[in-house]
């Protein structure tokens, strides 16, 4: 798990565990601010993820053709943020269910 939170970038991993601590704190203390917490994750998972994709396609046209498994290795390394940031919000779509008065 910790290679994986290594993996992702340690930057935008640690905002995103911070946006996780603060869903489950939101939804104790003010639960209006949990859809706001989870779309802010989602965001922030992807903008992670593009950047970490402009920062390799830009090492990749300056060292020429590479081998496909590396392409594809750091493909995978670099949807890490992107899927925490999906985890995060599917919590929060879940503690917004929960919290939701019954009619």
């Amino acid at each position: 798990m910790f290679a994986l939170f290594v993996n992702g970038g340690p930057a935008f991993m640690s905002v995103l565990t911070v946006l996780l601590v603060a869903l489950f704190f939101a939804a104790w203390k003010a639960p209006r601010c949990v859809k706001e917490i989870g779309l802010f994750a989602l965001a922030f998972g992807f903008f992670g993820t593009i950047l970490g994709l402009q920062q390799a396609f830009d090492a990749i046209s300056a060292s020429g053709p590479i081998p496909q498994q590396v392409l594809c290795a750091g493909l995978k390394v670099a949807l890490i943020s992107t899927i925490y940031g999906i985890i995060i919000y599917m919590v929060s779509l879940i503690v917004r269910v929960i919290q939701k008065p019954r009619l």
